[in-house]
């Protein structure tokens, strides 16, 4: 396919989101640290993100369903026990509440929250992550009390994941004010960050949230020395320096960037980080996969990926190379069946990216 404008890639209008540079001037002069203890004990975490290695996640509904916007959901289990048999090291879950016409996706179509509890009982070992709630439009107390749920059922196997949302017409069925998400967004994880770190007799008070005064205590507890890590996903509409400090890792989703870009990324995080703990980067591609593993790999609008599967291991060994820690696969425009897809990851992609 010679012509750009055939292929099916994202409207970055659409998604909403900065393309200005964001990374200028940035040295990596201070250097990472290593995990907290905490999350150096957490097999989601510790497994998803290592340092100088790339892994791999894979996002629902893990295959391509370039001509629809609404994927077959008979497959889902199916396909997320073959991916963890592939060596893919997360699944990733999307939160769609509605169809919008306009966006043309609803991810995997089922709720997030239930259809991670189904994964907890049909995977052993692969880490579970959402990419993610949209926190404006859930209450940080429900969040909380899933992630804590479905990180005891895995045994901590859950990766938390929050966006501040993009589409509009959400936040008006929602009763939210579009123009206050990012106010929205940082007072929910304000909240939702301390019940899963000190969840006994909390108090909080804000202007979008609840009002806790100490009198109640989050069911189920979540375990202190293997804290339920939070993952930014996407800008969430916050300044870079909230970035490289709050969440315990970044995954850029809706826009990625360019291919020569990444350790500027890793750098200016460095140089913004302030508690001297490693901060992994990430973020998410999508993949149209080509039956011929040498077809030449191109990156298009900066998150379209499109080549064969020794290709694209080389341009992710760069990554790698760069500092990227871990790329959520988004299969969507692949036109292949999963069997094929997963066979070629684990024959030609992922022992390859990490090879010195």
């Amino acid at each position: 396919m010679d012509n750009d404008e055939k292929l099916n890639i994202p409207n970055l209008q659409i998604l909403g989101q900065d393309t200005s540079p964001l990374f200028a001037g940035a040295k990596g002069e201070k250097g990472a640290g290593d995990l907290p203890t905490g999350l150096a004990h957490h097999p989601a975490f510790s497994q998803v993100f290592q340092k100088g290695k790339l892994t791999f996640g894979i996002m629902a509904p893990f295959m391509g369903y370039p001509s629809t916007p609404i994927p077959d959901t008979d497959t889902l289990f199916a396909n997320a026990q073959k991916a963890e048999a592939a060596g893919f090291s997360a699944l990733w879950v999307r939160d769609v509440p509605f169809y919008a016409p306009y966006f043309g996706d609803v991810g995997q179509g089922i709720d997030p929250s239930a259809f991670l509890g189904g994964l907890s009982l049909v995977t052993k070992k692969i880490a579970l992550g959402s990419a993610g709630f949209i926190l404006p439009e859930r209450n940080p107390v429900h969040v909380a009390q899933i992630a804590a749920s479905i990180d005891r059922l895995t045994d901590h196997r859950f990766l938390l994941g929050l966006v501040s949302g993009d589409r509009k017409n959400e936040y008006m069925a929602f009763g939210r004010d579009w123009k206050k998400r990012s106010e929205i967004f940082r007072e929910g994880w304000k909240l939702t960050k301390p019940l899963l770190t000190k969840p006994d007799h909390p108090h909080f008070s804000g202007e979008y949230y609840n009002k806790l005064n100490g009198t109640l205590s989050l069911v189920p507890k979540p375990d202190p020395s293997c804290p339920v890590p939070l993952v930014a996903i996407g800008r969430c509409r916050q300044e870079l320096s909230w970035i490289a400090n709050e969440p315990d890792a970044w995954i850029w989703h809706g826009i990625g960037i360019d291919e020569d870009e990444t350790s500027q990324v890793v750098a200016k995080l460095s140089d913004l980080n302030e508690d001297g703990n490693w901060h992994p980067f990430g973020y998410q591609n999508f993949v149209e996969l080509l039956p011929d593993p040498d077809a030449p790999c191109r990156l298009y609008n900066r998150i379209y990926l499109r080549g064969g599967a020794r290709s694209l291991a080389a341009f992710w060994k760069k990554q790698r190379q760069q500092g990227l820690s871990h790329v959520i696969v988004n299969l969507k425009p692949t036109d292949r069946p999963i069997d094929e897809c997963l066979e070629d990851f684990n024959k030609y992609i992922f022992d390859q990216v990490n090879e010195d």
